[in-house]
């Protein structure tokens, strides 16, 4: 079997590229190495992924560009059974300052994949990596309660495929994101390709290289161990269901293998795996012993109080379901951000 993964030496890709390694398939790595570049971030961060990923013989990297046709029929090749999408601008608040280039990654890059396997391998399945951000400010219209140290739902589960992504604000991110949703299920639609979206939340893991931007997990527990200062944009109660990176590629994996044609799905650990950002710091704390160190600062736009994916359909359909909890994950994390401090110096 052959897997593409585009986006393949970010942290999502480059465990969904393991996998299917590890399961001794052909794997094809496309990225064009840029997230440092994006976040100004001076250190090498996916080019460790990339690097890691080189040492399994079954995989072969391609650098090059999803928004560049020959770059992603290069990488696809004589053909792929398995497009998985992972590439993108996941910036928020960066996406409100190159709005162009935010575009031109997330909705352009999207369709130039999709139509490159539907001319060279149609009957490829293709899993597109959304984000809850397409639902935008229609989150904020579930009633919260406010407790000691986080915001709840005020009889919802979460936030489920039903709830509509139209008529509200979305950041330059979430309209992107958001355009490439409805790509991926119009391919399915006129072309009859076999299709998946799964809207994720908060996904974490090792080999994860956070910013203040973006990959807030991973910020929280490097800035822990180095004792460095991070901001707390509104009053840190706002909520996010976790789900452990190696969870949501099986998911992945559910679909591809199933009957299933095409479908849409929520995806996260639900509500069975949230922690505030208040609760997720004493998290930290209570595994590494340093206290954190932290302000607080405005809200951010469109930054939702409350994020909480209903999890009922794609445990069903899929069958399937979160296995690490946040506490382990944090585990995890923060033991291999340990093993690897140099590269966060």
């Amino acid at each position: 079997m052959r897997v593409l993964v585009t986006g393949g030496a970010g942290m999502v890709g480059s465990h969904s590229a393991e996998y299917y390694a590890k399961r001794g398939d052909d794997v094809i790595v496309l990225d064009n190495l840029m997230r440092s570049k994006l976040f100004g971030y001076d250190k090498k961060s996916v080019e460790y992924n990339w690097n890691y990923l080189k040492s399994y013989k079954n995989i072969k990297r391609v650098k090059g560009d999803i928004r560049d046709k020959r770059d992603v029929l290069d990488a696809i090749g004589k053909g792929v059974d398995l497009c998985i999408h992972t590439a993108g601008q996941p910036g928020v608040p960066l996406s409100c300052r190159i709005p162009l280039e935010d575009f031109s990654i997330n909705a352009f890059g999207t369709i130039n994949v999709l139509e490159c396997i539907r001319r060279k391998c149609k009957n490829a399945t293709f899993v597109y990596c959304s984000t809850n951000k397409v639902f935008g400010e229609n989150v904020d219209k579930i009633r919260l309660v406010e407790k000691e140290k986080r915001y709840v739902y005020d009889g919802v589960n979460g936030v489920t495929e039903e709830m509509s992504i139209d008529l509200t604000g979305h950041t330059p991110y979430g309209a992107s994101k958001y355009v490439g949703d409805i790509y991926t299920q119009e391919y399915a639609h006129i072309y009859g390709m076999k299709t998946a979206v799964f809207r994720m939340s908060c996904i974490y893991g090792i080999r994860q290289f956070g910013f203040e931007d973006q990959g807030w997990v991973a910020h929280f527990i490097i800035a822990n161990l180095f004792k460095r200062l991070i901001n707390i944009f509104g009053n840190g109660k706002q909520v996010r269901d976790l789900l452990y990176v190696g969870d949501l590629v099986e998911a992945y994996d559910r679909f591809f293998r199933g009957n299933i044609k095409h479908d849409v799905y929520t995806i996260g650990g639900g509500p069975d795996n949230t922690a505030s950002l208040l609760e997720f710091i004493e998290m930290i704390e209570n595994y590494t012993g340093i206290r954190m160190k932290y302000k607080f600062d405005e809200w951010r736009p469109s930054d939702q109080k409350v994020y909480i994916s209903d999890i009922t359909k794609v445990t069903k359909a899929l069958k399937w379901q979160p296995k690490i909890s946040p506490v382990k994950g944090v585990e995890l994390l923060t033991e291999w951000v340990k093993e690897n401090k140099e590269l966060f110096k």
